[in-house]
């Protein structure tokens, strides 16, 4: 999962980091309400943790915004407050849950993946696409039955296909998601080429072909032929 970290306070933002991290997802993270705000417009998030006190503006505000910019992007506010008007304010702005600090790490770990299911797979926990069976929380993929071996970065890109199916995704879209803020390393397309050839390979040697189409100049889009 892509995820956005909105948190000024550094030990607690390099902890969730951290911990994230060793969940398997990609993070970056946005100090104070300017940098957020830019990020929130800029990229497309899996899920933005916010809190409500910022430097330079509030958290409820980037909610505010988060939804102007119509994304399908799941949102968790996390606050020292835990008044019942707060939470309120932020589920009617948009918000889709409310975490007081201080919180256990694997609890928002948990909210995180629940989240992400109702938002972007009808809360369902196996994703079934014609003959593809996905479980994201196993980083497992099948083909009627047969385990299809993915590297980690071919899993997060069919997971990316398969959360914006028919939409066409561009080369600079596709790395900014693989690799968030260190995208610099992968300052080629060769990289995403490279990640693309495998995966469309892999999806055809177990029967799935022209799952991943090619738009010519602009990029790639994930749209299985109806059976």
């Amino acid at each position: 999962m892509k995820i956005l970290l909105i948190e000024d306070e550094r030990e607690l933002s390099d902890a969730m980091l951290d911990f994230l991290k060793t969940q398997g997802h990609i993070c970056e993270i946005a100090e104070d309400f300017i940098t957020a705000s830019d990020k929130i417009h800029l990229y497309i998030y899996d899920i933005i943790i916010v809190d409500i006190n910022l430097p330079g503006g509030t958290g409820l505000d980037i909610v505010s915004e988060i939804k102007k910019t119509k994304q399908e992007t799941g949102i968790i506010i996390i606050s020292a407050r835990n008044s019942v008007e707060q939470k309120i304010e932020g589920l009617e702005l948009g918000a889709d849950d409310y975490l007081a600090k201080p919180f256990h790490l694997a609890e928002l770990n948990a909210r995180i993946k629940s989240l992400n299911r109702r938002v972007h797979f009808k809360g369902e926990n196996d994703l079934i696409i014609n003959k593809l069976k996905i479980i994201p929380a196993e980083h497992r993929v099948f083909v009627e039955g047969e385990e299809m071996e993915l590297t980690k970065k071919e899993f997060n890109l069919l997971l990316f296909f398969v959360s914006n199916k028919n939409k066409v995704l561009t080369k600079a879209a596709i790395s900014e998601h693989l690799w968030g803020d260190y995208m610099d390393i992968a300052d080629s397309h060769d990289f995403i080429y490279t990640h693309i050839k495998n995966l469309r390979k892999k999806l055809a040697q177990l029967g799935c072909k022209n799952y991943l189409q090619t738009i010519y100049s602009v990029g790639y889009k994930f749209s299985p032929p109806e059976i």
